[in-house]
């Protein structure tokens, strides 16, 4: 058998096809096949990194080349990948994408070590090896170039260069001559409400309301829309003015807009900035009203009450401070819950309560493990309570001194807020991966019990929180909307792919109102019997994972970019 010698190196020439074949695959894996399939990009992120792992061993095992080449090669390779962080953004070098940059690096990484083998196969030994560095430098050191506003449910970043100005200074250096009109304040207090997070009663359900669902023939016509701070807070509606937290610059903002024209009536500021990479900067929680003032949480731990006319200072508390807790990973999220004279907060799983009026704390609770969830004031058993999901579990507590009634221990990451069933039994999910658990909470003469019915894995909300109607519940499994029947837990049907959204039940119509995570609007037929979409519409651009709020008939939604109104047509 005679060996094939290449007579410009003396040397096999190299055996290239394999890493020419694994390279396009791996591109059409990471690149291509998500484009065409959008469900499949976490599939494409491993299934790159797979491959990445693929090009090392045909380098190394059956590339032909001469040893030192392959050595220096792999551990080029591998001083990159531990070097590159310390020159990266902070948004690409920290979190999540920290974590995982040597899966978004990998594949350029296979692509500069496969195009450098073509095309200097035939290069001297000294002018290939240099090459070999340049080629493994430009792949690394091109990462310190861009920077990211954060990922998705599905793990697609939204990468700029490094030195682009961010949407939030895009919006400071806009609004720096913005004008406020304290006068359109007259106006709050008569017309739609919406009080808080969720509504009325935490639970996105909208009784008394119908709305045009053909929207051929009568669509949402939009109001206004305007850049907004980032932040993740939702919605907070008093007649013609809303309320909002958002993020600009180094003050974290409670601001009023008016309803009609999205014009801003008021701000006030506190000096705290919340930032993490996945979801960037900003507060995350949703302002409360009562009584003419609105009370409001920040990610760094600052509750205001504020007079919701002026946005002026009643009193302020650092309930970090208060609780003993630290920051969470994702910043403090709950909204607080007004209860009689009391407003109650979770600090990552440690409930507070304070004096409505003067703002001293009036009781501590029960902590458990960290979670983002908020308190929520429910009557289980006959007995008012308030309910909490914390890292341990689900508790009851007694609203006028915090003592624990009862426990449901759960361990997790809760996000999403608890929902009653008809029956009076509790729903919850505590992690992404752990489903929807019932539980039956009684009180008997061996007093309060809390005991699982079933858990099942039809609905496995994450931060996308779900509905109660008609016996079922609907909510995200995932990344799809799912219902599950409330009696047995089973999956009644799946479908409709809205990313990391989030909905609303108009419940005397048997509809849900999606905002996706891409920023459109649905409308999805609330029963049982199967997944139907009624109409679709994009809204504002960009990740978007707050909540939406309808008020008579304007629909507010935002980002951590831009919101929008939209009036809706009313039928009946």
């Amino acid at each position: 058998m005679t060996v094939e010698i290449d007579p410009k190196t003396g040397r096999r020439p190299l055996r290239l096809w394999p890493g020419v074949a694994l390279v396009t695959l791996q591109w059409l894996l990471r690149f291509v096949i998500p484009i065409v399939i959008p469900s499949a990009l976490v599939v494409g992120l491993f299934g790159g990194l797979i491959c990445g792992v693929l090009v090392l061993a045909w380098w190394l095992f059956f590339s032909r080349a001469h040893w030192i080449d392959r050595i220096a090669a792999l551990a080029l390779v591998v001083l990159g990948i531990m070097a590159t962080p310390t020159i990266l953004h902070e948004s690409i070098a920290t979190g999540n994408m920290g974590f995982m940059f040597p899966i978004f690096v990998i594949p350029v990484l296979s692509l500069a070590l496969v195009a450098w083998a073509v095309t200097t196969r035939q290069w001297p030994d000294a002018p290939r090896r240099l090459a070999l560095v340049a080629a493994i430098f430009i792949a690394c050191a091109g990462w310190a170039l861009v920077r990211t506003g954060g990922n998705t449910t599905d793990f697609d970043h939204d990468f700029a260069w490094r030195w682009a100005p961010t949407p939030e200074e895009r919006l400071l250096a806009e609004s720096s001559e913005e004008a406020l009109s304290p006068q359109a304040s007259a106006s709050a207090g008569s017309g739609p409400k919406w009080p808080g997070f969720r509504g009325a009663h935490r639970d996105s359900i909208i009784p008394g309301v119908r709305i045009a669902t053909d929207w051929t023939a009568s669509p949402p016509s939009e109001l206004w829309r305007r850049p907004v701070g980032p932040g993740w807070s939702s919605f907070t509606v008093d007649g013609d003015v809303f309320y909002t937290q958002e993020q600009r610059g180094d003050d974290e903002v409670v601001a009023a807009y008016r309803v009609a024209d999205g014009e801003p009536v008021w701000r006030h500021s506190d000096t705290a900035r919340f930032w993490e990479s996945v979801g960037g900067a900003g507060p995350r929680g949703t302002p409360t009203l009562d009584g003419g003032r609105l009370y409001t949480f920040g990610a760094t731990g600052i509750l205001n009450a504020l007079e919701a006319a002026d946005g002026s200072v009643v009193w302020s508390r650092d309930a970090a401070a208060d609780t003993g807790a630290n920051t969470p990973t994702w910043g403090f999220s709950s909204s607080p819950l007004v209860l009689d004279d009391l407003v109650v907060l979770a600090t990552s799983g440690a409930l507070i309560a304070y004096d409505r009026e003067t703002g001293e704390p009036r009781w501590k609770g029960p902590s458990g493990g960290a979670g983002y969830s908020s308190p929520q004031r429910f009557t289980v058993g006959g007995v008012e309570q308030i309910l909490h999901v914390n890292g341990d579990g689900l508790v009851g507590v007694v609203p006028a001194d915090g003592s624990q009634l009862w426990q449901h221990a759960w361990k997790g990451y809760p996000i999403v807020q608890p929902a009653l069933t008809e029956g009076g039994d509790i729903l919850i999910s505590v992690t992404d991966r752990s489903g929807t658990r019932r539980i039956n909470v009684s009180n008997g003469a061996d007093g309060w019990k809390a005991e699982e019915r079933w858990t099942s894995n039809g609905l496995k909300s994450y931060f996308n929180d779900f509905v109660v109607h008609k016996g079922h519940a609907y909510g995200f499994d995932g990344r799809i909307l799912a219902c599950i029947d409330v009696a047995t837990g089973e999956r009644q049907w799946k479908g409709g792919r809205y990313g990391g959204g989030q909905l609303f039940l108009l419940a005397d119509q048997d509809v849900l109102l999606v905002l996706s995570e891409k920023g459109e609007i649905a409308l999805v037929s609330a029963v049982s019997d199967g997944f139907t979409e009624l109409a679709r519409m994009p809204a504002i651009k960009g990740k978007t994972w707050n909540h939406p709020v309808l008020a008579g008939d304007v629909l507010l939604v935002r980002n951590a970019e831009e919101m929008a109104a939209f009036r809706l047509t009313l039928e009946g």
